[in-house]
This record gives C-alpha cells, structure tokens and sequence, in this order.
C-alpha cells in the first residue's frame, strides 16, 4: 500500500483479505495513505470483535494568517494581501469570530482590511486551520467505516502519534482489547525498526 511502512491483517478465519482491500481503499479515499505510518488490523469475527493500531507520521504545521498573504500593520488597521486563496475563507471566519464581522472587511478577493478595533501585535501568527485538531476525528471516522457494520460498542484512543480503536456488537473487555492492541503495536514496531 503505498505511502503505508507497514500494514497487516490478522483474522481468526478467512475473510481478512476482504479487510485488506477494505482499508486500502478508506485510507486512499479520505487522504489518509501521506500521515498513516503503520497500521495493523485484527478481526475476531466469533467473539466478534475488530481491533485497529497505528502509528502515525506528524501532522504537516499549522496554517497562520502569515502562509495566507502579508500582513501590513500601520495607522490602526490591518491589511492582508492575499497571496493564496486556498485558506482565504477560514481565515476571514477565524478572523470575523475573534475579531469581529464589523471590523473585516475584504474590499476584494485579495485584500483583507481590519479595522475599528486594537490590532494585535502578532495578527500575522495566528492560527488559520490547525491539521491536528481535525486529525484523530479523521482516522477513527476512517476507521469506522473500515469496521464491519454493526460494531456499535467502540473505545477509542489517540496520542503521541498513536492511535488504536476497538469495537464489537458486545462489551469490549478492557483486557482484552489492551491485550490485542499490546500485540498489534509490538508487531508493527518490530517491523518498523
């Protein structure tokens, strides 16, 4: 699986070959083949249960008003020429939600003019869009989809470029879902070494 170091499946029965195909095809579709590092499946289909590890790359750096377009501060306002649009429009609503919807103005598509209000010294740093913030939401939702339907008790996990998820149609017993999520990170390390 490209952009993918290390990716398995295990499955007490026949069937996990499906789940291969499964994954490659989530991952690539919600763009997630470029930040998953690792990842390893495990599918208990009599208990039932579905298992998921990964470790992840670090996330690409946060968008600031100053990657959107320049920033000129003088006289008491603002203005930024736009030099990319592509962050244009969650700039101005993270711009309009601190700042005020009365005191930007965008007088065309590439200017931003903030005015009426104390401009802060370090407007140009603030954060545009954060990847991360919107990152473990991504891979669960991934990682749902990949699940077989039904798997509606479901724990959750993520941190230090690691994420794990755990569903069922019965209770997950905690043992039991560290234990097998233990195994998948300690197989995927192994290789990854």
């Amino acid at each position: 699986m490209a952009g993918l170091e290390y990716f398995k499946v295990d499955s007490t029965e026949d069937g996990g070959e499906n789940y291969t195909h499964i994954a490659r095809s989530v991952l690539q579709d919600h763009n997630l083949l470029s930040i998953v590092a690792g990842l390893h499946i495990y599918i208990d289909p009599k208990y039932p249960l579905f298992a998921a590890a990964g470790i992840i790359r670090p996330p690409r750096s946060a968008i600031r008003v100053s990657d959107v377009g320049n920033v000129l501060i003088e006289d008491g306002k603002a203005t930024i020429a736009v030099g990319s649009e592509t962050y244009l429009a969650p700039m101005l609503s993270m711009l309009w939600k601190r700042l005020g919807h009365d005191n930007v103005d965008q007088p065309d598509r590439f200017t931003v003019i903030i005015s009426n209000v104390e401009i802060p010294e370090d407007l140009k740093d603030w954060i545009v869009i954060d990847p991360s913030e919107s990152l473990f939401k991504d891979l669960i939702y991934a990682i749902q989809v990949i699940a077989p339907e039904g798997f509606k008790v479901r724990r959750e996990n993520y941190g230090k470029n690691r994420f794990s998820y755990a569903a069922s149609e019965n209770t997950v017993p905690q043992k039991l879902a560290d234990e097998i999520i233990a195994d998948c990170f300690a197989k995927m390390e192994a290789e990854l070494k």
